[in-house]
């Protein structure tokens, strides 16, 4: 039993894989909260809040009730070195059934420009490393069948140099981005024992956009988009909608294409403190299959030379 149940759990891998690939292009992580994360889609994310240390970490579990899911973690840091210049790293942990692991890790590099009388426009560059790793491990492909398929005798570990760039326009009430976070294509399996299958990491392309309306004095909506396009798969179009209550509470809903219908929440704890959660309920065939996916994120403001304190001060929208 215990080897029927590591064969479907192998089974259920490469599904998932196939899925993400090829379907639905997904071979760079998806997020729900992503106008909490631009960072790690853009590297001209800025804030041009000069004195300020902007964190961030998101988790996010996906497709739960499948084995072998997809769970990602990110991190982020940034900050204004002058009036100009934003600076920062960002890391992503993405991990497929503790087989597959792929780790990102990047220095971000922002140039900012004022643009009209309200804008600002930064352009980015990324550049960092991919850490690609299998572990086939404990392997047993049929019951009762103690022999290896040589495509699992070794275990890969391989590291990939890596660039991105972006664009992004800005003032207090609304974006528009334009990126590409990992500009080199590159083979992470081209030959493994003598077996040829390849596993192509793909430029992806994101356009992300936001706006903040003033309902009343109290409240605000926030609607958003990213679009995401790679070669060989169809657009990927995610559209999210927030209601901003008091400047501290925050809820709305949104939808992936053909793919989910998102819950989403977060509250300001402190001043620079929030924390946020999305549930995506999933609505393409693999719906029957899992539970739904879960994402949480934290977002931390240092002010590094104690000039800014209190709730007074202009919140950060995006």
């Amino acid at each position: 039993m215990k080897n029927l149940n590591i064969y479907h759990k192998i089974i259920a891998l490469f599904s998932i894989a196939l899925v993400s690939l090829q379907s639905f292009g997904q071979q760079d992580p998806q997020f729900t909260q992503y106008m909490y994360n631009m960072s790690v889609i853009n590297p001209a994310y800025a804030t041009a809040d000069e004195g300020m240390l902007n964190l961030g970490g998101l988790y996010r579990t996906q497709w739960v009730g499948i084995e072998g899911a997809p769970k990602t973690g990110t991190f982020f840091a940034h900050t204004p070195i002058n009036q100009k210049i934003e600076a920062g790293i960002s890391f992503t942990n993405d991990n497929i059934g503790d087989v597959v692991t792929e780790n990102n890790i990047y220095a971000d590099f922002a140039y900012v420009l004022p643009a009209g009388a309200d804008g600002k426009i930064s352009f980015g560059l990324k550049a960092g490393f991919t850490f690609f790793n299998t572990n086939f491990n404990g392997f047993v492909l049929q019951s009762g069948n103690t022999s290896t398929d040589i495509a699992f005798n070794d275990n890969i570990s391989k590291t990939f140099p890596n660039i991105g760039i972006g664009a992004f326009y800005f003032t207090d009430r609304y974006y528009l981005g334009l990126s590409a976070p990992n500009m080199l294509t590159t083979k992470h399996i081209e030959t493994e024992n003598g077996i040829k299958s390849t596993g192509v990491q793909s430029v992806h392309y994101f356009l992300t956009g936001g706006y903040v309306f003033d309902i009343n004095e109290n409240l605000k909506l926030k609607p958003a988009f990213m679009a995401k396009a790679v070669s060989g798969a169809p657009l990927a179009l995610d559209i999210t909608a927030n209601v901003l209550i008091n400047e501290k509470l925050e809820a709305g809903l949104g939808y992936r294409l053909d793919d989910a219908i998102s819950a989403l929440v977060n509250f300001r704890v402190a001043p620079d403190l929030r924390i946020g959660y999305a549930y995506d309920f999933t609505t393409s065939n693999l719906g029957d299959f899992n539970s739904g996916s879960h994402e949480i994120f934290i977002l931390f403001d240092v002010d590094l030379f104690g000039l800014k304190s209190g709730y007074d001060r202009s919140p950060r929208f995006f």
